[in-house]
């Protein structure tokens, strides 16, 4: 069974969602099973009962588990696709697809906002930003890169807090400064790699290449990130269903 490792430095927090979430996704914990209870997962692994609580909240939040009132959390049915209509990270975005995510970060600092960032986060031109640059990998091969422009303002530090090639963005938001993704809106279109994207993902210069540029908003409906994504076009596809 695996256990937390109190010589690490990742947090308690970040190391239980790892375990619970690979029993899930390696098909220990299947569809439709029981959650053990918060005191047994508190018992089993030696952390607080907040740091269960927060671990079954992002579980739910990446709809991985689901709770019904007076019976328990349970495992969800699997999706098979990434519909458009639905936000998810990368690691689950992979696992879905049956490859191993990694993930590596080539570029953290901080920047003055260019004039067509701050005019989508609507903030004046030159207000600071967190910027991070992650090559995002499939069973190593390169996926695709992520530009991730972060309003500094509501997550001063992030970018030293962690190590983002292990540590999801997202959940490390969420758990130390309470930011919440509740929606986006996003443009999606094929551009042709400029030499650097290119080489990035090894792909020839100019071949065609899936790009999404997202603005994402926080519970008080506040832009907080604009996301510019660059996808391997021969690696990668998304699924829009339609009703009639």
């Amino acid at each position: 069974m695996d256990l937390i490792n109190r010589n690490l430095k990742i947090p308690y927090y970040q190391q239980l969602y790892e375990i619970l979430r690979n029993k899930i996704i390696n098909g220990t914990w299947k569809p439709g099973d029981l959650i053990p209870a918060e005191p047994e997962l508190i018992a089993t692994y030696q952390v607080s009962r907040n740091t269960v609580r927060d671990v079954m909240d992002m579980l739910v939040s990446e709809g991985l588990i689901f709770r019904e009132r007076g019976r328990g959390s349970f495992v969800s049915k699997p999706s098979m696709q990434q519909g458009l209509g639905r936000m998810i990270n990368f690691t689950q975005d992979m696992h879905q697809r049956g490859l191993k995510a990694s993930s590596r970060v080539l570029s953290a600092e901080l920047i003055p906002s260019p004039e067509d960032i701050a005019e989508k986060l609507q903030i004046p031109v030159g207000e600071e930003l967190g910027f991070l640059r992650r090559l995002r990998l499939g069973n190593d091969d390169p996926i695709s890169i992520e530009d991730s422009y972060l309003n500094h303002r509501y997550c001063p530090g992030f970018l030293t807090r962690h190590d983002y090639s292990i540590i999801s963005l997202r959940e490390s938001l969420a758990k130390d400064y309470g930011l919440m993704w509740v929606k986006a809106s996003q443009v999606i279109r094929s551009i042709n790699a400029s030499r650097d994207i290119a080489q990035i993902l090894d792909v020839a210069h100019r071949s065609a290449i899936l790009f999404i540029e997202r603005i994402t908003y926080n519970e008080q409906e506040l832009p907080v990130e604009f996301l510019r994504i660059y996808y391997r076009g021969d690696r990668y596809s998304l699924l829009s269903e339609l009703t009639m």
